[in-house]
């Protein structure tokens, strides 16, 4: 027998025991039981994957119930989703990604007992907040571990470390779109043994877990062998270490969105294989040194929201594969022509936002592969004509421009539009009916506009939707439940003149995935239903500033915040309300409710930050039920019938920044123990019946952040408070106010929140918004206090605004206010001040506003530089006062010769007049014309809620962003 023949006969034994049904092993049975154990220990639930799996989001897997099928009728190596070793038989491979997983995952789960896997993939599916079990050291020869996307919670245990074998870790995009601040911690000390330990990794994802106590510093420890590192969202605040750039092994580089991570580019010899580099919402700076010219291998450059200065270097345009390029957002310097990007022939996506010079008309500006394309912030006068050549354009953004006229009909002929951005411009008319033939749009965005009319309604067609924002225009319609937008999550409305009364039924068939309601400040009327968001899955409602009537309509229990303030909303605020526990804004200000709080109120929620009840007619007490879990940040009963005595429970409240009871009916001592609070920033008593003397012992630690204290039209007496003003030491060295953040606009997931007060600034009530640190007030007026001014009001240096009228002081003015160099305005009128008026007063370049009305002062007043600003307002009801601005001239002071004609006008006098106070006229009107105007929003009127950025739309915003980035490319390992 040949060889040939010999060579046939192997293979044809070969065939035939491969056949045969026990060529394989089968799966053991204990592994088989494991696996079934774990199946059994979830329900199948498609809201499981739904978002983290959402197509709109080009993540690459599809969503469906791998483990519907699993049974023990069946080989476990032939189930979906389960790979066995050929030779064993072992389960070496579990992939149940997107798998409708729902439930909790245990640290003694049966997967442990698959001790032989390789390879684990769990993500997409929601395992309920579970904590990543320091168990998974049971798989010992792990080299894939992928457990991004599951809702999983707490601290990364220290045991991942010890899977030394591992090639790819994804712990990614863990939070919960259910509870807020639910995400995985990685603490310094741990990734500080992952990056030890993992010798072997290639690939690191860690995009959305909380690195704020990481050290970049550890990134550059980082093995060589890595290809991919991504750690987007993180929180990661420093200096990014230049050593990473330069790994060279590096592919994927992407630190996106970790504003407070800054760093510069390599400037000389920078050779790198990357592929995919994305600095974009960073504070990376500098300029963009000609060494990027050398990265030759990139097709994924993204620098948007950075603080890159500078021109753009010559050199970029040697990146010849470059796909993607994100520019948007810096500060680079000059005028781009916009040919020059039509040198990377194979670009798909563009974002920049740079002065450009662009031909309107001119059609030489071909894009053939282009997909995406991003022109804010590029003085855009007009829509450039060469997009209606873009038929491949998916996403256009021409936000932030100075595009004025109406929006042309060519844009519906881009019909694979998925996301189109217009908002913050001049367009004005209506929206064209032929909207309506872009059936694949997603994402429109037509806010901050002059847009009115009715809406097309065409856009019945759009059936993709999942946002829609046509917020801050003027449209003048009904609302729109006809859109039957069955996929759409968010809808923005507010501020337009939206008029009538809401089809309840339609719109709950119209809008069944609606997590986003914004229709505030229009003029829909109306009355809901008690119950009609019961079983809805919105997360934020705000209907405040309409004319709707009737009783409070419940928010449905995954409701994060509510608001219907400056409605007619009447009775009793209902009890239910409080099984609304994932509340984090309750506002139900400026209405007409009635009766007590009920006693929930205060303790429902953990999450729960604002709580706003002001200008109602609520009577009865403040429950004394406030919890040590609660996360009150502000609490506003202002404007209220609210009697009785403070509840003591509120010094429980660690996190309260703001407390306003203004003008209520409580009866009080001053409650000393408030100063105990961390955080107190705001305390409002004014106009209630809080009185005594004030009990603060000497060195006691209260109230050291207090920034707003305002105790008027009370019955406090004697003397002023010394040892309460000594411990003020915000108002003092400004200490407390060094952080960067305004703590009136606070931030939540799903958006940014202004809380608004409402303070006496120059004798008139004025509802603040938006102040910083650096606002500080003390009113202690219209009470009895008596004796002089203690001399440590002179140390309040950053005080804006005193006021201790309306009591009973006497004794002089201090000089010492002189010191006070940021006063604004000074209140001391009607006391029994004496003696004369301190020439220190002078001094205060900023002082806008001063009272010293009705008093006992005597003497000449001062001239001295902002002295003489002020008119005889400023000092009438002061029988000892003379000379200018009073009419009473002072002893000694020359008379004025009468005019000869009251009518005649002395062009001489006038003159002289003039010259001798320009110099102060300048003075006083360029220090006093911007008095406060920083501060003040608006005078008082009705409050509202202001939602300018959901933060769960941002977050998907960044996401439609960043992964079309990902699908443009593909990468080895992927």
């Amino acid at each position: 027998m040949g060889w040939n023949q010999i060579l046939g006969l192997l293979c044809f034994l070969f065939l035939v025991h491969s056949s045969l049904p026990f060529a394989l092993p089968l799966c053991p049975p204990d592994q088989r039981d494991a696996l079934l154990l774990f199946k059994n220990s979830f329900v199948l639930d498609s809201m499981a994957s739904h978002f983290s799996c959402d197509e709109a989001l080009n993540y690459p897997v599809t969503s469906y119930p791998k483990t519907n099928l699993w049974n023990k009728s069946l080989d476990c190596c032939s189930w979906d989703g389960v790979t066995c070793d050929n030779v064993t038989g072992n389960v070496i491979g579990l992939d149940l990604a997107c798998s409708w997983l729902h439930g909790s995952l245990h640290s003694n789960s049966s997967l442990l007992l698959l001790q032989h896997l390789r390879s684990l993939d769990l993500s997409g599916n929601d395992f309920a907040g579970s904590q990543i079990s320091p168990n998974l050291t049971a798989f010992t020869k792990l080299t894939h571990l992928n457990l991004s996307r599951s809702h999983f919670f707490g601290t990364i245990p220290s045991e991942i470390s010890r899977l030394s074998k591992l090639v790819s870790l994804d712990l990614s995009d863990n939070y919960d779109v259910t509870n807020s601040f639910s995400f995985l911690v990685l603490e310094n000390s741990i990734f500080t043994m992952i990056v030890h330990n993992l010798t072997e990794v290639k690939k690191l994802v860690l995009d959305e877990v909380d690195m704020s106590m990481v050290s970049p510093i550890s990134l550059a420890n980082l093995s060589s062998s890595l290809t991919h590192l991504t750690v987007s969202a993180c929180s990661l605040a420093g200096i990014f270490p230049e050593t990473v750039f330069r790994l060279p092994s590096l592919i994927v580089l992407n630190v996106h969105s970790n504003l407070d991570l800054s760093g510069i580019l390599p400037k000389y010899n920078w050779t790198s294989p990357l592929v995919y580099l994305s600095l974009d919402f960073t504070s990376f700076s500098g300029e963009i040194p000609d060494s990027i010219g050398n990265v030759k291998r990139l097709t994924v450059l993204g620098l948007s929201g950075c603080r890159f200065t500078g021109r753009i270097p010559s050199s970029m345009w040697n990146l010849e594969q470059l796909r993607v390029l994100y520019l948007a957002g810096n500060n680079f310097n000059g005028v781009v022509e916009f040919e020059i990007f039509t040198k990377f022939k194979n670009l798909q996506m563009l974002n920049v936002s740079l002065e450009l010079n662009l031909t309107y008309n001119t059609l030489k500006y071909t894009f053939p592969k282009l997909e995406v394309l991003g022109l804010p912030f590029c003085n855009l006068t007009k829509f450039p004509y060469f997009l209606s050549l873009l038929k491949r354009l998916t996403n256009l953004d021409l936000s932030s421009n100075r595009i004025s006229g109406e929006i042309p009909s060519w844009i519906c002929q881009l019909s694979s539009l998925q996301q189109l951005s217009l908002y913050n411009n001049s367009l004005f008319g209506n929206i064209p009916s032929c909207f309506g033939n872009m059936t694949n749009l997603f994402n429109l965005r037509l806010s901050t506009n002059k847009l009115q009319g009715e809406l097309p309604r065409s856009l019945v067609k759009c059936v993709k939707l999942l946002a829609l924002g046509l917020n801050d225009n003027e449209f003048s319609d009904i609302f729109p439940y006809w859109l039957e937008a069955p996929q759409l999550h968010y809808l923005y409305l507010q501020a337009n003149r939206f008029h009538g009364s809401i089809n309840l039924t339609a719109f709950g068939l119209s809008f069944p995935a609606l997590e986003v309601l914004l229709i505030s400040d229009n003029n829909f009327t109306g009355q809901w239903p008690k119950e009609v968001f019961s079983n809805t899955s919105l997360a934020v409602i705000d209907m405040s500033n309409n004319k709707f009537e009737g009783p409070i309509p419940l928010p449905s229990p995954v409701t994060h915040v509510y608001c219907i303030a400056s409605n007619n909303i009447t009775g009793r605020i209902p009890s239910l309300i409080c099984n609304a526990t994932k509340l984090e804004i309750l506002d139900l200000s400026n209405n007409c409710l009635t009766g007590s709080l009920p006693r929930c109120l205060t303790s429902f929620s953990t999450n729960l930050s604002i709580l706003k009840l002001r200008m109602n007619h609520l009577g009865g007490t403040i429950p004394e039920s406030f919890s040590w879990r609660n996360s009150l940040t502000t609490l506003d009963l202002s404007q209220n019938q609210i009697e009785g005595t403070l509840p003591r429970s509120l010094v429980k409240c660690k996190y309260l920044e703001i407390l306003d009871l203004d003008n209520n009916h409580i009866e009080d001592t001053f409650p000393r123990w408030l100063g105990e609070l961390p955080e107190l920033k705001v305390l409002i008593l004014r106009s209630n019946k809080f009185k005594g003397l004030f009990n603060i012992p000497r060195g006691a630690h209260l109230f050291v952040k207090l920034h707003i204290l305002d105790l008027s039209n009370n019955h406090f007496g004697g003397p002023l408070p010394i040892n309460l003003i000594m411990n003020l030491k915000a108002m003092m060295d400004g200490e407390s106010g060094q952080d960067k953040s305004l703590y009136m606009e606070q931030y939540f997931r799903w958006l940014s929140y202004e809380t608004r007060v409402s303070v006496m600034m120059k004798g008139r009530e004025i509802e603040l918004m938006k102040i910083g640190t650096a606002f500080t007030i003390l009113d202690l007026s219209h009470n009895s206090f008596q004796g002089d001014i203690p001399g440590v009001f002179g140390h309040l240096h950053f005080l804006l605004g005193l006021n201790l009228s309306h009591n009973h002081l006497i004794g002089s003015i201090p000089p010492t206010f002189g010191n006070l160099t940021n006063l604004e305005w000074l209140d001391l009128s009607s006391n029994k001040f004496s003696g004369g008026i301190p020439r220190e007063l002078g001094d205060l370049a900023f002082l806008g506003y001063l009272n010293l009305s009705k008093n006992q002062l005597t003497g000449r007043i001062p001239q001295d530089k902002q002295l003489s600003t002020f008119s005889s307002d400023s000092f009438r009801g002061n029988p000892g006062l003379c000379g200018s601005p009073l009419p009473k001239a002072c002893p000694g002071d020359a008379q004025p010769p009468p005019s000869s004609s009251s009518s005649t006008f002395d062009h001489d006098g006038q003159g002289s007049w003039f010259k001798k106070n320009a110099v102060w006229i300048g003075y006083a009107v360029g220090i006093s014309i911007g008095i406060s105007i920083a501060y003040i929003a608006f005078e008082t009127g009705r409050p509202k809620c202001l939602t300018r950025g959901v933060r769960k739309m941002e977050r998907r915003a960044a996401r439609w962003m960043e992964k079309p980035k990902q699908k443009a490319v593909k990468f080895h390992g992927q």
